[in-house]
């Protein structure tokens, strides 16, 4: 698919055309840490970040059942579109932040912005378990604990990252991995705990765990790299809008999330709207993040052999193919059953790779503020799909038809611009570590 020089750039390994290339390696004293590939701090730190994406994108992969939960319940009385703002917003949030979640880390180390995010994401889901109106549950739910998800994901997802090069791939799918299980054991919890306690307790039994889980995530996360506040300067930040190839990749983004939220927000009700009984589409949620797992780690372990950019780039395709062939025509339970497990593959591949492929690509004392960048892009996109798919299905009676075309075809555009990025990193050299 590409060049042998631009296959070792995705697996981590520097390259140089010329003696006074910038890939060069650089004098210890000024370059970071050589990544030890392991040890009791870096798996300590594996433990940690996977706790921490369990708490933040775990929790945060239940909105679809919030959606449902929402729309059928306590809000009953608002539309579809209306109601996905909560869920749609909770999600920008926690991805539009990033960029603060990304500084805090690159000046300050990865504990500060977790305990920060660790007191606000229970806090906010406190408040939601006495919300009865509209923007209670906004307020409580998408921006208090949508703000806190936000600086627990980063630094969370970036930290085990730091003590691996030539695994990092697969170390940053094990963390993701942690999302996966979160996002299989809330669904159940809160399906079992409804119809037992109510919703009130049913919140405030999930932020008990969240608590106990981010005091242990605190107590092991670490990072690799040695960390001295750094002087604002404006410019330095406003420098990565400035880069062609930077903004190729952000386009990627915006696309990829664009399309990867219909399904997460949406798919409940569209099996629901096809006949499927509540409590099995509730299921499809713990079977969709369940079926991630494999699709974060897995293709990861294969990303560092066969590089970053191929794999993520037949999982695009795959994901993008899934949809329009599976969810748009489907109807049957079947289909949605397979769909919801084949889509999590995808989908925890893409949300997975995403990041190592910007720490291959970025040098290590930006690679907070570049990951932020890149998630707050994508951010936007998860904010404005979901309702946007909400009107279109509202117009279309209810039908996923319309919304699955839209997701599908917003796949194969984050496809291509993922393309242009790897033809763009094939001319360039990187300052890779």
């Amino acid at each position: 698919m590409h060049d042998d020089r631009t296959a070792e750039l995705e697996k981590g390994s520097p390259t140089s055309s010329s003696p006074s290339s910038p890939a060069e390696p650089k004098p210890q004293a000024s370059g970071p840490p050589a990544a030890p590939e392991g040890g009791t701090k870096a798996f300590l730190s594996l433990l940690g970040g996977s706790l921490g994406l369990f708490i933040s994108f775990g929790w945060v992969n239940c909105i679809a059942l919030f959606q449902a939960e929402y729309q059928t319940n306590q809000l009953k009385t608002s539309s579809s579109s209306e109601v996905s703002w909560i869920t749609s917003s909770e999600f920008f949030f926690m991805l539009f932040m990033s960029p603060l979640s990304g500084y805090l880390f690159d000046n300050y180390g990865p504990r500060l912005p977790i305990c920060i995010g660790g007191l606000m994401h229970v806090f906010g889901l406190m408040m939601t378990s006495v919300s009865s109106k509209y923007y209670q549950f906004y307020l409580a739910q998408s921006v208090c604990s949508g703000i806190g998800t936000s600086l627990i994901f980063t630094p969370a997802m970036t930290s085990p990252m730091t003590y691996f090069r030539r695994r990092r791939a697969l170390a940053g799918g094990l963390t993701v991995a942690g999302s996966s299980l979160g996002g299989v054991i809330f669904p159940l919890m809160v399906n079992s705990l409804l119809s037992e306690v109510g919703f009130a307790w049913t919140m405030r039994i999930c932020a008990f765990l969240i608590l106990g889980l981010w005091a242990i995530a605190m107590l092991t996360i670490s990072s690799n790299l040695p960390y001295t506040r750094k002087e604002f300067n404006l410019a330095n930040y406003l420098r990565p809008f400035t880069e062609f190839n930077f903004l190729i990749l952000l386009t990627f983004c915006f696309f990829l999330y664009w399309g990867l939220f219909v399904p997460f927000d949406y798919l409940v009700l569209s099996a629901m709207h096809n006949g499927m009984s509540m409590t099995m589409a509730y299921n499809l949620i713990p079977i969709m993040n369940g079926a991630s797992f494999f699709g974060r780690t897995i293709p990861n372990g294969l990303a560092d052999k066969y590089g970053r950019f191929n794999v993520l780039i037949i999982m695009l395709l795959f994901t993008g193919v899934i949809t329009l062939a599976l969810w748009l025509p489907g109807r049957s339970n079947a289909a949605n059953i397979v769909f919801a497990a084949l889509f999590g593959i995808g989908s925890g591949t893409t949300i997975g790779l995403t990041p190592p492929l910007v720490m291959t690509l970025y040098p290590p004392q930006e690679i907070g503020f570049r990951i932020g960048l890149a998630l707050a892009i994508a951010g936007i996109g998860t904010l404005t799909s979901p309702p946007i798919a909400g009107s279109i299905a509202e117009t279309d009676g209810g039908s996923s038809l319309f919304a699955a075309l839209f997701s599908g075809v917003n796949f194969m555009v984050a496809t291509i611009f993922l393309a242009r990025a790897l033809s763009a990193a094939a001319c360039c050299n990187y300052n890779i570590w």
